[in-house]
């Protein structure tokens, strides 16, 4: 007989299922990252052979992202309606046929109209993959598990760099190549996410009861039964998420995942611009450019360590501390040798790198099965209107008031992180979703199909 006051989900072991599940969900962090960082370094070639102004360059760099803007506030809110696993494998489709279209661009327009509807795959894919993923881990491992999402988004950022690098030596048409390849990785994680069942969790908040004990059985076996699951309250409804205690966590949410990703487009999205601005040039851009990528990725091996440990709160605190100094030392002092402004930027990568999964994390915690997509894709939706903004007028700004005006923003930007972090920041390590989200409570759950059972949580 199970124990009726274990959580089959939250209480249970990591297994094999877990793992191949983490897998398959990090194809579309790796492709977001990889597809979002592309553009950068295609830029070096785009903008000489399309002779496109810094107007068209910021309006081709803010596409994507104002395109996450529609995919996370839309889809998000339609995962919860029709289920992640069909969202699961529509979003790649998409992403893999406007990658391949974007290659056989001739005009600004071209890229501006393809770059959006990347975005708007790429930010549907967030609520789906983390939401899919958060029903299944348990909560001893969630922290780590969800965050390896965003590691793996700074992985597709390095081999986006590495890969860009390679692809320099083609020449003119180079960047066609680039804004193309993410589609290999798109039709190899489509092919892997095949077969993912659908989240049991999501089956019962749509009273689908059969469905879910038969995922159960096949994931944790034949004794597994969804009595073991805690019933979360409410329905499915956008409006839910700006009401109540769910409104203040969207906001601190939404704030301090803006603060996280200005600064971190801006780096990947111009990279190229801001190191030849400290002094970085030629064919060591490329170079530069991936070592900065290659610290994202090597900041996430001691954040992930740490969120678990330590919690969410505190790792994120003090690494908008460190963030806001090393933007705020930049900023004044712009005319430092080039090799002491790269360590600072190397700096501040490592320290986003060690902190910005946090942005999967909160909102998977922080909201119940029937509006967690939704709830990540509008945090995820607002994070992007202020990184779109900046994204369209940096390259203004680098024009106009050179590296220690951009730094000064970026700076300014951590420090808001900062302060909404210390004043609506929640706690969430260690507790099962039921609890994180705020609506676990005892309640009856009805019988499924075939199961002539109820039990009492």
């Amino acid at each position: 007989m199970p124990n009726p006051t274990a959580s089959l989900i939250d209480d249970a072991p990591l297994n094999a299922f877990h793992k191949r599940l983490t897998v398959f969900s990090a194809g579309g962090p790796f492709i977001d990252g990889y597809a979002l960082t592309i553009i950068g370094i295609a830029f070096v070639s785009i903008k000489g052979q399309l002779q496109l102004s810094p107007f068209e360059v910021g309006l081709i760099g803010a596409a994507a992202l104002v395109g996450i803007f529609i995919g996370g506030s839309v889809f998000g809110y339609v995962t919860d309606r029709v289920g992640r696993r069909v969202m699961y494998l529509i979003d790649l489709v998409v992403l893999v046929v406007v990658s391949i279209a974007s290659a056989f661009s001739q005009e600004a327009w071209h890229l501006i109209v393809l770059r959006l509807i990347l975005g708007i795959a790429i930010g549907a894919d967030y609520p789906i993959a983390s939401s899919l993923l958060a029903e299944f881990i348990p909560s001893k491992s969630r922290g780590r598990v969800l965050g390896s999402l965003f590691v793996v988004w700074a992985g597709g950022a390095a081999a986006a760099a590495a890969v860009g690098w390679a692809l320099s030596s083609l020449g003119p048409d180079a960047w066609r190549w680039m804004l193309a390849s993410p589609a290999v990785f798109g039709l190899i994680t489509l092919i892997l996410r095949f077969g993912t069942p659908e989240s049991p969790r999501w089956l019962i908040s749509k009273g689908r009861l059969a469905e879910a004990q038969r995922v159960c059985e096949t994931v944790w076996g034949p004794a597994a039964r969804i009595e073991m699951i805690p019933e979360e309250e409410g329905q499915t409804s956008y409006a839910a998420v700006f009401r109540g205690v769910y409104l203040r966590r969207v906001i601190f949410v939404g704030v301090f995942f803006t603060a996280h990703v200005i600064p971190l487009f801006a780096i990947y999205t111009f990279g190229p611009d801001i190191l030849a601005e400290i002094g970085v040039g030629g064919q060591n851009i490329f170079l530069a450019e991936f070592i900065i990528s290659a610290m994202f990725l090597v900041g996430g091996i001691p954040g992930l360590l740490l969120v678990d440990r330590i919690g969410r709160k505190p790792l994120l605190v003090y690494t908008f501390i460190i963030m806001s100094v090393t933007f705020g030392f930049m900023a004044v002092f712009p005319d430092a040798p080039a090799v002491i402004l790269f360590i600072a930027l190397a700096a501040y990568a490592v320290t986003s790198g060690a902190c910005n999964f946090i942005e999967i994390i909160y909102p998977n915690e922080l909201f119940p099965t029937q509006v967690r997509a939704t709830a990540t894709g509008t945090v995820v939706a607002i994070s992007r209107i202020g990184s779109a903004v900046s994204t369209f007028i940096l390259p203004l700004i680098l024009l106009n008031a050179g590296l220690s005006g951009v730094m000064y923003l970026l700076a300014a930007v951590n420090v808001v992180g900062l302060v909404v972090t210390l004043v609506l920041g929640e706690e969430t390590r260690g507790r099962s979703l039921a609890e994180t989200s705020g609506t676990g409570r005892s309640a009856v759950r009805p019988s499924f199909a075939g199961s002539g059972r109820e039990a009492e949580l």
